[in-house]
């Protein structure tokens, strides 16, 4: 491999044209805009890769372009190593193709002309992701040259620049597609997602587990609702912030979901609002209790979840099936859609599900749920410590 000379010609050519688009008359000014900053890192990115493609420099073009541009601008940030490398790996991505033939960026601009073709898919929530992105083209700053400034930006630039560079990197670092990434650029626009909340959603795999619950939905809702309503339910539920045991009651979980509220309404997802739990109602001069009830604002609907530390059994459907009538017929209001059930399960059989709710006609989805399970204080008693191990070892 060609070593790489900073006084070499083509070099020093090159990283003045690069100069002169970081000293754009509105650099600093976009350098401090986010959608500006990601455009630049975007173009910057394929100036590496391209240099690197027409040059057998290698890994010494970063390491050269790093120290040349912090000496040059030493006010900016943004110019490490790692952030170049960064910078890189984030342009690739998503200008490598996903299937053969077909570009990820053709398949970006096609989100909102494939509804038919991803009923199914997370990106269905986004209905028309064109019209979230359309203002920053209208803001974009050029700083590659005066003729970019009325050029179109692409709309691959213009979606993942609607997010700050940091929620980017965690993006296409941890995707496994551009599916993948388009959903979680989608769902971190939507909810407002800090860059600590965006890692949590992926590391429990938000991607995979939403809309794949077990539902009617297709049979018991209006198409226009059914398939936001889907898109609304995870399978798992994943509680990570409450420490049970696997023989806890549901009252115990019902407790530890409540004091933990907060993040049970982000694990549910965007919309949920809480209205009580063991909620009151009267039939036939009986009183019954419901498990959590919820509204929620997107479904403009009730959400009746009922809780079972146990494997799934088809009477648990026809009880949450009551529930629902009763609330449709004592709370809903006339601008409220028809209430919907979740039946969480430590466990289930999907088959034993689909049979369950085949004949149904109150809408239920029927999901699992995890939580971090601990040892009853009785084994826990029994089992020897860290030190008796330890003790052991030395006696060997």
């Amino acid at each position: 491999m060609e070593s790489l000379n900073k006084f070499d010609i083509g070099y020093k050519d090159w990283l003045s044209d690069i100069k002169s688009k970081v000293r754009g008359s509105q650099v600093k000014a976009a350098l401090a805009a986010n959608a500006e900053l990601i455009l630049f890192y975007w173009e910057l990115g394929k100036m590496i890769s391209e240099k690197q493609q027409e040059t057998n420099w290698g890994a010494g073009l970063i390491n050269q372009l790093s120290v040349d541009l912090k000496e040059e601008f030493p006010e900016l940030g943004g110019f490490s190593i790692s952030n170049l490398k960064y910078i890189q790996a984030f342009y690739l991505f998503y200008n490598q193709p996903l299937v053969i033939g077909q570009q990820p960026v053709a398949q970006l601009e096609n989100v909102e002309n494939k509804n038919n073709a991803i009923v199914q898919q997370p990106v269905a929530q986004l209905e028309n992701a064109q019209t979230l992105v359309t203002e920053i083209s209208q803001q974009a700053v050029g700083f590659l040259s005066e003729e970019s400034k009325i050029t179109p930006i692409p709309f691959t630039q213009q979606f993942v620049a609607k997010i700050p560079w940091g929620q980017n990197i965690l993006i296409f670092s941890k995707a496994k597609d551009i599916e993948e990434a388009i959903f979680y650029i989608q769902q971190t626009i939507e909810n407002g997602w800090s860059r600590d909340v965006l890692a949590l959603q992926i590391k429990t795999a938000l991607y995979q587990r939403q809309g794949k619950s077990v539902t009617n939905f297709k049979t018991t809702l209006p198409d226009s609702q059914s398939d936001l309503a889907q898109q609304t339910l995870k399978d798992p539920y994943i509680f990570d912030f409450m420490m049970l045991t696997s023989e806890a009651k549901e009252k115990d979980i019902e407790n530890q979901m409540v004091q933990h509220i907060t993040k049970f309404l982000l694990e549910l997802g965007k919309g949920f609002a809480f209205v009580g739990r063991q909620y009151a109602i009267e039939i036939a001069d009986e009183d019954y209790k419901i498990d959590l009830l919820f509204y929620n604002i997107k479904l403009k609907c009730y959400v009746v979840i009922e809780l079972k530390n146990k494997k799934f059994a088809p009477e648990y459907a026809g009880k949450l099936n009551f529930y629902l009538s009763a609330v449709d017929d004592l709370l809903r209001g006339e601008d409220d859609k028809p209430t919907i059930g979740i039946l969480l399960c430590r466990d289930k059989n999907n088959i034993a599900v689909e049979y369950a709710l085949r004949d149904i006609v109150k809408p239920i989805g029927v999901s699992e749920f995890q939580f971090t399970e601990v040892l009853p204080d009785e084994i826990k008693s029994s089992l020897p410590t860290i030190e008796e191990i330890e003790n052991e070892f030395k006696e060997l």
